[in-house]
């Protein structure tokens, strides 16, 4: 029988408390952020910001160099480097993410070839390396489990799903758990299905919900805001099942606060990186009993 099972505050307690008050930023998770380019510099931006306010210790934003000033502009807690896929230096990282705003189809498969294959940590892959991956079968052969080194995450709305399954959004959304599940066997991946009621699915079958979000999070950049998240969990130690599933909540959570102030209308991805601050506060410290597991 298939595992099942709903994302709620007892599941995320389940993994994260308060902190040790010993704690220091190389304590909490070095997170590289490969996102954004020119015209799309804000998708790094959200992505780095949603990571920072996850906890991460550090975050590093991989990006051209022209770019520096709009990354140390609008993230001013996060530092920049090289972008060039043979300058790139891998270690010291505990995730990866990668994919938000990249830009130009055909442009960076060296670059996410490199990180599948040599890069032994976290990967949430999203956007425009989701893209590439279903560009053509010799990009989708580097997630198998001979040629990756990774653990990986992939985070697609419907219609990159689509692309990656060779279907319709609509196919899609109409047997979401059946899609998030092909999709993490497709993708050896842990898979993460965007939209409303948010699936996580593992190749053996498993598939999640996600019991927090709503409509006003249908905005440009808050999937940037979700990568980061995500990365931000897997760099503080979190294996990519629970940081996945803990990620789409406490995304789905900052939405809900964010929109108990805007509004679904005026919410922005923005103000989704902001309250994310908020909804680990209230997840963290309101009182709930651990579980041992979500549902069967």
């Amino acid at each position: 029988m298939r595992k099942t099972g709903l994302i709620d505050a007892a599941y995320v307690k389940t993994y994260l408390q308060k902190r040790d008050r010993q704690l220091h930023k190389g304590s909490c998770g070095k997170v590289l952020v490969v996102a954004g380019s020119l015209g799309m510099a804000g998708a790094a931006v959200l992505c780095a910001r949603g990571a920072l306010r996850t906890g991460a210790g550090l975050v590093q934003v991989s990006v051209p160099q022209e770019l520096y000033p709009v990354i140390h502009a609008g993230v001013v807690e996060a530092t920049c480097v090289s972008r060039r896929a043979d300058d790139l230096d891998l270690d010291g990282y505990q995730a990866i993410a990668i994919g938000p705003g990249l830009g130009v189809r055909g442009k960076h498969g060296t670059l996410i070839e490199r990180i599948m294959t040599e890069y032994g940590g976290t990967v949430v892959a999203d956007a425009d390396a989701l893209n590439e991956l279903s560009r053509d079968e010799r990009m989708m052969a580097i997630t198998s489990a001979s040629r990756r080194s990774c653990r990986l995450i992939v985070t697609p709305h419907p219609g990159e799903a689509g692309r990656l399954l060779g279907c319709s959004a609509k196919e899609i959304n109409g047997c979401r758990e059946d899609s998030a599940r092909r999709l993490a066997v497709k993708l050896n991946a842990v898979a993460v299905l965007k939209g409303p009621a948010t699936v996580v699915a593992t190749p053996s079958g498993e598939s999640y919900t996600n019991s927090t979000g709503n409509p006003g999070m249908a905005t440009g950049g808050s999937g940037d805001v979700l990568t980061g998240v995500i990365a931000a969990l897997a760099g503080q130690g979190l294996e990519a099942l629970p940081a996945a599933c803990c990620g789409v909540y406490l995304h789905g959570l900052a939405g809900d606060l964010g929109t108990g102030f805007w509004g679904e209308y005026g919410l922005m991805a923005s103000d989704i990186a902001d309250s994310l601050a908020l909804a680990l506060k209230q997840t963290v410290e309101t009182e709930a009993s651990p579980v041992e597991n979500i549902g069967v």
